[in-house]
């Protein structure tokens, strides 16, 4: 062998080596793909996914159906380039920077956690929402979630107090309590007014001065609701806020005689408040393909993500416009052929 024709062979060789080891080698990349569709009015694991108790339910059929994303990669689990390159090569599969998902102030597990509260507190504001719209009264609360170790707070409110009161007036809103702690001046106390365990307490608190120059005491808080029943949402691993309003429909049509759906497959998507306004989400495009492939034809596609919807709408599937839990249930009615009026559509679908 010549030593030309040896020099062509080795370096081929180092070639296919260097290819082969980038193709394996981790890629700060996360592969986004369609994730299970589940059905609001049926089950998961056998588990009902919207369990009601104190109030007459009605019987359902057809199907609202919520989407989710599968993730694949992330911090400790790096995909590959080779994985990454299949993914930019399918149009169903969106190959997104490992901080679109993970931002690097937070840790995976912090991530995890975030979904979790986010998924929480969607299914409060869904039911929120729905009892809104079916015009059933609920109230609000201010729950004491957590305390800053060493801060004034630590040792007098507790996890689970319900704060009523601030100074002596009745206060309902997070924001408010925080309000009515910087008006006062550091080193004043602010006496809260909780319940806890059954009984109503009151804790006197100093506030300090915080790093951004307002007053504190130090406590992490959160709104909740009372309802005047019980609804349970149960989705097993699902996370994120973005099934709130097919929660909402869900509780809506067991709440309300006669099936929402008339039988049709329906799924969609959107984050929803308290007051039945639908906010946009990620990862529409990977949804509506998971959507249609667990055979919708009608997905409730959030206004803010119309835009983006259009661009990838798989062939059979309707995309719907909605910006309110209302719009949502009227556009319903149509479909079903209980209501009359136009359908609002996302432009182009």
């Amino acid at each position: 062998m010549s030593r030309r024709a040896l020099t062509l062979m080795v370096a081929s060789m180092l070639t296919l080596v260097l290819a082969l080891a980038g193709a394996v080698m981790p890629v700060p990349y996360v592969v986004l793909s369609p994730g299970p569709t589940e059905n609001t009015l049926g089950a998961v694991k056998g588990q009902p996914v919207i369990t009601i108790k104190g109030h007459e339910t009605y019987p359902v059929n057809g199907k609202l159906s919520l989407v989710t994303v599968a993730y694949q990669g992330g911090p400790g689990a790096r995909i590959d380039l080779l994985t990454a390159l299949r993914g930019w090569a399918d149009p169903s599969v969106a190959v997104v920077p490992e901080e679109t998902i993970f931002p690097r102030t937070s840790t995976a597990e912090q991530v995890e956690q975030q979904n979790t509260q986010e998924m929480t507190t969607s299914q409060d504001d869904a039911t929120a929402a729905a009892l809104t719209q079916l015009k059933i009264p609920f109230t609000s609360v201010v729950t004491v979630m957590s305390t800053e170790k060493g801060k004034p707070a630590d040792g007098r409110l507790k996890q689970g107090d319900e704060i009523t009161a601030v100074d002596g007036k009745p206060i309902t809103d997070v924001e408010k309590v925080a309000g009515a702690v910087r008006a006062h001046k550091a080193g004043e106390e602010v006496a809260f007014t909780v319940t806890r365990g059954g009984k109503t307490l009151t804790e006197q608190v100093p506030t300090v001065a915080g790093q951004d120059g307002n007053v504190m005491v130090g406590v992490v808080m959160q709104s909740r609701f009372k309802f005047p029943f019980d609804v349970d949402i149960s989705v097993g691993d699902v996370g994120g806020p973005s099934a709130g309003l097919m929660f909402s429909l869900g509780i809506l049509d067991k709440l309300t005689p006669g099936p929402l759906t008339g039988g049709k497959s329906i799924a969609g998507t959107g984050t929803i408040t308290p007051d039945g306004q639908v906010g946009p989400i990620g990862g529409i495009q990977q949804k509506m393909v998971g959507a249609r492939e667990a055979g919708a034809t009608i997905f409730l596609t959030p206004a803010g993500n119309c835009a983006e919807a259009v661009q990838a709408v798989p062939e059979g599937l309707r995309l719907v416009k909605v910006d309110t839990l209302g719009t949502a249930v009227r556009a319903i009615d149509v479909l079903r052929g209980g209501g009359s009026g136009p359908v609002p559509t996302c432009s182009g679908s």
